[in-house]
């Protein structure tokens, strides 16, 4: 009778946590922080504030930071954590490669209104790729999107919805629910997921050049996602293989990183 209602109490735990992980899977997606820590200007960088407006009504932060006769414009998805302060040594990156870039905060990150959900972040890009092309009138021909981690996953949802020219995604996982299999083998993830970021059925319909980069020893996207991805990409495209963390692989891997980029950039056509 004891190891039956024992039985029954771990089975109303494993239940309650069940209940927990799927009302509160916001929390465990996005890690938003508001304070900005560092802007383009302390990296020597030009740059204008951009308030951008989505289709819903909110109001989101970016910054432009314009090339001198810039090769193209990249339009720039962040991850799930911090806000883009947190990458102004990667916008001058793209800088250095005579890129104009626009990086923006989704809703609830930093400056941003509102609180973040799949859908809103997706709305929140959307936004950003008209602001280039009304507001800025760039040419679809000139724009390139680039996603790291989420932010591949918002990169490839949009390259769904518009033309850009070329798709970079860097440490791309295949969907939220492949993630959460890892991370919780535990729990029927499959069965709890309600924000999904499914990249895998979404990555064949992008024409686009692609370029997919990966470390081997990123220790929180598994490698074979990024492999995996590409393997149902559609021609064109490039697989770059680089070294070091999932945060740090683009310094660890620097020069063969910056070939790659310059690589595709000219396959690409800019």
């Amino acid at each position: 009778m004891r190891l039956l209602i024992m039985l029954g109490v771990l089975g109303l735990v494993y239940i309650a946590i069940c209940f927990l992980v799927y009302l509160n899977q916001a929390r465990l997606v996005y890690y938003p922080e508001r304070e900005l820590t560092a802007s383009p200007a302390e990296v020597g960088l030009l740059y204008e504030d951009v308030t951008l407006i989505t289709e819903d009504g909110l109001k989101l932060h970016a910054w432009f930071v314009p090339a001198s006769a810039p090769r193209g414009t990249v339009l720039f998805c962040h991850g799930n954590a911090g806000n883009l302060s947190h990458r102004t040594g990667f916008v001058r990156f793209l800088h250095e490669l005579g890129l104009s870039v626009l990086i923006f905060d989704y809703r609830g990150f930093g400056r941003s209104e509102g609180e973040p959900d799949e859908a809103g972040t997706y709305a929140d890009a959307l936004a950003a790729w008209r602001h280039l092309v009304v507001d800025r009138g760039i040419g679809e021909d000139r724009l390139l999107i680039f996603g790291r981690s989420m932010g591949a996953a918002v990169a490839i949802e949009l390259a769904t919805r518009v033309r850009p020219a070329a798709l970079v995604i860097e440490s791309a996982f295949t969907s939220t629910a492949d993630m959460g299999t890892k991370v919780y083998p535990w729990l029927p993830v499959r069965w709890l997921t309600r924000i999904r970021y499914d990249s895998i059925s979404r990555i064949a319909r992008i024409e686009a050049p692609k370029l997919f980069v990966h470390s081997h020893e990123d220790e929180l996207v598994p490698f074979m996602m990024g492999r995996e991805l590409y393997g149902q990409a559609s021609p064109p495209k490039s697989f770059l293989e680089i070294h070091g963390g999932h945060d740090d692989g683009w310094i660890v891997s620097r020069a063969d990183y910056i070939e790659g980029w310059e690589r595709f950039l000219s396959m690409a056509g800019f």
